[in-house]
């Protein structure tokens, strides 16, 4: 399965990715690394890997529509069948979850439906959650659709959270958790595992 990982930020679920592929885990490659930001982090992983690298921003095209189009270019230049949000904190144009219909995923760093939507990502939601008073947190990778966080859900897994647990703290552990799952998810997708019915979605073993 070719795979095409967005990533905003220093790229350490793409090196999950990577880790999972290169144990023989995974049988997917992954055939280009998109990101909004020109200095991500994710950019010198890819590099070093010589796995080819786009940098694709909003702010560079005359509208959406424009940018949305260079997006799907890129995609098909570089034959992707699936995409992977791996720390990618814009909103994907309509166009391309249309395209890539039930063949996208993103990992939320919070127990969806809870934390999720527009503004929840990174401190802000660990800081919702520890608000919040909840004793649980987690991770979730879910499929991407029009709406923020709304897609079916693939795959959870939880920490406990402690009285003495601070954003930062709460954030090392669900991303710890962040890394067993999304390569989990991946490799059902990539061995055709899922399914869906209506907005549900599940994996068979």
């Amino acid at each position: 399965m070719n795979i095409a990982v967005f990533a905003s930020g220093r790229g350490s679920n793409f090196q999950a990715i990577l880790n999972a592929i290169d144990a023989g885990l995974l049988p997917a490659r992954i055939a280009v690394l998109i990101s909004n930001k020109s200095d991500a982090g994710a950019f010198e992983i890819a590099r070093a890997r010589n796995i080819p690298t786009s940098h694709l921003s909003l702010k560079l095209f005359a509208s959406e529509e424009k940018f949305a189009e260079a997006m799907l270019h890129v995609l098909s230049e570089h034959q992707t069948e699936f995409i992977a949000l791996a720390g990618y904190l814009k909103r994907i144009p309509v166009q391309v979850v249309l395209q890539y219909h039930n063949r996208m995923a993103n990992i939320h760093p919070a127990l969806l439906p809870a934390f999720g939507g527009a503004g929840m990502y990174g401190h802000y939601v660990h800081e919702a959650v520890l608000a919040s008073g909840v004793k649980v947190s987690g991770a979730t990778v879910h499929v991407v659709n029009e709406e923020f966080d709304r897609g079916p859900i693939i795959m959870q897994k939880t920490v406990d959270i402690n009285p003495e647990d601070t954003p930062d703290s709460l954030a090392a552990k669900v991303l710890t958790v962040e890394h067993e799952i999304f390569p989990l998810a991946l490799k059902a997708f990539a061995e055709g595992r899922v399914r869906f019915e209506g907005k549900k979605a599940w994996i068979i073993s």
